[in-house]
């Protein structure tokens, strides 16, 4: 509800909340730039003695004006011609045309009415209307995104367009809220729409009937200082019933020509106040500083507005539109999916699909949205969660646990948790687990136990569907056919054959880049971005499920690089491996930011073995800042398979890579990476005290080796690999 709220307002209403939002950014440089311009009063001048000065070189003056940025004009009647000039307050002469500026008039008509009178005002607050209700329902999805108030600013993660869209939101939203309501209240003042709430200052019945008494004489002038004018309004020539008028900051008065007596006094109210208050918040006249400010924040409007959507469009591209899919209130079955990269979605497809044709009525939507007292049709809650990174939430799952943990008590709705994941992955369903456990510490009633689904199986999908159908008593067949990634075609232009002299052939293949579109570049799409560390998969021909291999290249390398081993009756490493330059492969991106070496310019203690040194020496490669790189390397024997062997002694040269240590476990003496960490047990555990990042990659059976030799390296100093781990300075690709 949240999200449509938000998002068919912002496109339908884009066009005019841009146009409010730029004039009214372009509006808001004004006050600044007049408050430089205008020369200002003294400190301690009063109205008495402007007024004497203005007077004293323009006789026939009839009304002098201080604006809230200090500009002062005065207007003047001269043998019957009008005049006004910007006033020079230590003189009293004129120092520039009063005439109004005249592009300042016209982006205010554009910015209250499009040119268009009443009708445009409506229009024009209409969009304030639609930029509020888009701030308010923007904050609630960043609440839900970060999960929670205390998470406001926290790192984000996903494509750059809603990654862009999110971090102006998180600044401009105050801006947005204060400039809309502030809109809307002006709006209503306009068409009296709210009470006066003022007090006017009757004119005196009886004067003096005199006239020529000096201002700078008059002692209410005198006691007034130039800083609190707005107003200040001389009786007409000739006229002896006539007054002065003065307006300040506090209130209006009248004075009288003939002796100068204060005739009558009303002060502002406080509903005068609060509607001035207001009229500066929006126009930042009287507060110069905050009008740039919001300025500024209203120019993240069509920023904003241009990621949204791209965001939609991405959105709508990732899930497949679910014919029938019911209201949250009316379904009786309520499939809530965890995503990352969309395939989830299709799967949420299918089950709906089934359950539809068995007569269920059904409900798809994100884990994100979880309001149980939404669900007020609901016989059963069933969570297809897929696991982001290493064991994190998925991104149409953000915040889930976070709410769940909040309520006062699960939900008496049965609930079941279907996984999704590789079994090739340490944190194999490791989200989908931590749901399960969840729910059943809040005493969720269960529906089916935990389950889970390995590399989209549409095997695994159709039996827990059999398993589903006997639980509800209908007969449930899945067949799910999977919604592969778009992939595109790469050329190999190198390769370097490894291995063959240990039955283990390896190659590290070298493939064109492809060009990457505009739209692409926005959304982070394709091949557009990438680092050493992130995923390519490789759609063999002749399979259904395509194979991840991590990247030993960045985009800014200008190709993208693999290390590959055959493995025996490999489908797709038999295919990779026997590769001839200008052959091709299809192959799509999925990116690995848990796998990073981080911005830090702390140590960096890189440790892989075999093909694993892929990855690890794309980073090396990438370390164009000369940050400490350690590289501890594994290999059966230098001769056949030390990859990247000549690069990394030229990368050691640049000051690139400071140190190489490897280790050889197929000679005399077996050597294996972990051997070679306990060799260098001090410094190891110097650079990690130092604020030393870890980083691992290679086979499961290496990696578990790695952390127990670090654990007997770091025991004396009370650290862990779970505590850096926690501390985000282990990190691994493990497979």
């Amino acid at each position: 509800m949240i999200r449509a709220l938000h998002r068919w307002p912002g496109l339908l209403a884009l066009a005019l909340v841009t146009i409010l939002a730029l004039s009214g950014a372009a509006l808001s440089v004004f006050p600044a730039a007049e408050r430089l311009a205008a020369p200002q009063a003294e400190t301690g001048l009063t109205v008495a003695a402007l007024a004497d000065r203005i007077q004293a070189v323009y006789p026939g003056v009839e009304q002098i004006r201080r604006s809230p940025s200090g500009r002062i004009t005065a207007y003047w009647f001269d043998q019957g011609a009008p005049g006004a000039a910007v006033i020079d307050p230590a003189t009293g002469e004129g120092v520039a045309s009063g005439d109004p500026n005249q592009a300042e008039r016209w982006l205010t008509n554009l910015h209250r009415s499009l040119f268009l009178g009443d009708g445009g005002r409506i229009a024009m607050a209409a969009g304030a209307v639609a930029m509020l209700v888009l701030s308010l329902s923007g904050t609630a999805l960043v609440v839900r995104r970060a999960g929670g108030w205390r998470h406001w600013f926290a790192r984000l993660r996903g494509p750059l367009a809603g990654r862009l869209h999110v971090e102006i939101a998180r600044i401009a939203v105050v801006g947005l809220v204060l400039s809309s309501t502030t809109a809307l209240w002006m709006t209503a003042s306009t068409f009296d729409l709210l009470p006066d709430g003022g007090v006017i200052a009757v004119a005196p019945t009886e004067v003096s009937g005199e006239t020529g008494f000096a201002p700078d004489e008059m002692p209410t002038l005198r006691q007034t200082p130039v800083a609190e004018l707005r107003e200040l309004s001389f009786p007409y020539p000739g006229d002896p019933t006539d007054v002065f008028t003065l307006k300040t900051d506090r209130g209006t008065g009248y004075l009288d020509q003939g002796d100068g007596a204060l005739l009558a006094w009303a002060d502002l109210t406080g509903w005068e106040r609060l509607s001035e208050t207001i009229y500066m918040l929006h126009t930042g006249q009287g507060a110069a500083t905050l009008g740039l400010v919001l300025g500024l924040m209203a120019l993240g409007v069509p920023s904003m507005g241009a990621t949204g959507v791209l965001v939609w469009l991405a959105g709508r591209r990732g899930r497949p539109r679910i014919r029938g899919n019911q209201s949250a209130g009316r379904a009786e079955t309520v499939l809530l999916v965890g995503s990352e990269g969309g395939s989830t979605w299709g799967f949420a497809a299918t089950l709906h699909a089934a359950l539809t044709q068995a007569g269920q009525s059904v409900h798809v939507g994100p884990m994100s949205g979880f309001a149980p007292d939404r669900y007020t049709n609901a016989q059963r809650i069933i969570l297809l969660a897929a696991t982001y990174g290493d064991g994190a939430a998925p991104a149409s799952a953000k915040g889930f646990l976070d709410r769940l943990n909040a309520l006062d008590g699960a939900p008496d709705i049965p609930m079941a948790v279907l996984g999704f994941g590789d079994r090739s992955f340490p944190a194999y369903s490791a989200f989908a687990k931590d749901v399960a456990v969840a729910a059943q510490a809040r005493g969720w009633p269960e529906l089916l136990p935990l389950d889970t689904i390995d590399r989209q199986s549409p095997q695994d999908f159709a039996r827990w569907g059999r398993a589903l159908g006997d639980v509800l008593g209908i007969a449930l067949e899945l067949s799910h056919q999977p919604v592969l990634p778009t992939t595109e075609t790469l050329t190999l232009v190198s390769r370097r054959d490894y291995g063959a002299e240990v039955q283990a052939p390896t190659a590290i293949l070298r493939f064109t880049l492809p060009r990457a579109s505009l739209w692409q570049r926005l959304l982070r799409g394709g091949f557009a971005r990438f680092q050493a560390g992130d995923l390519i998969g490789i759609l063999p021909e002749g399979g259904s499920v395509p194979r991840l291999y991590s990247l030993a290249s960045g985009h800014r390398n200008g190709f993208i690089e693999i290390v590959v081993k055959k493995h025996p009756g490999g489908l797709c490493s038999g295919q990779l491996t026997a590769l001839e330059p200008g052959e091709t492969v299809a192959a799509f991106l999925r990116r690995n930011p848990g796998f990073r070496p981080g911005r830090s310019r702390g140590p960096l203690i890189l440790i892989g073995a075999g093909t694993g040194v892929g990855p690890l020496a794309g980073i090396v490669r990438g370390n164009a800042s000369r940050r400490p790189v350690h590289l501890f390397f594994g290999m059966r024997h230098p001769d056949s398979d030390f990859f990247y062997g000549e690069e990394l002694a030229t990368w050691q040269d640049e000051g690139r890579l400071s140190r190489l240590v490897t280790s050889v476990s197929r000679g005399a003496r077996p050597h294996y990476v972990q051997d070679a960490l306990r060799g260098e047990a001090t410094q190891v555990a110097e650079l990690i005290r130092n604020g030393a990042r870890v980083m691992v990659c290679g086979g499961r059976d290496m990696a578990a080796g790695v952390a127990d030799a670090l654990a007997e390296i770091l025991a004396p100093t009370g650290l862990t690999p779970a505590v850096l781990k926690a501390e985000g300075r282990y990190v691994e690709d493990v497979y």
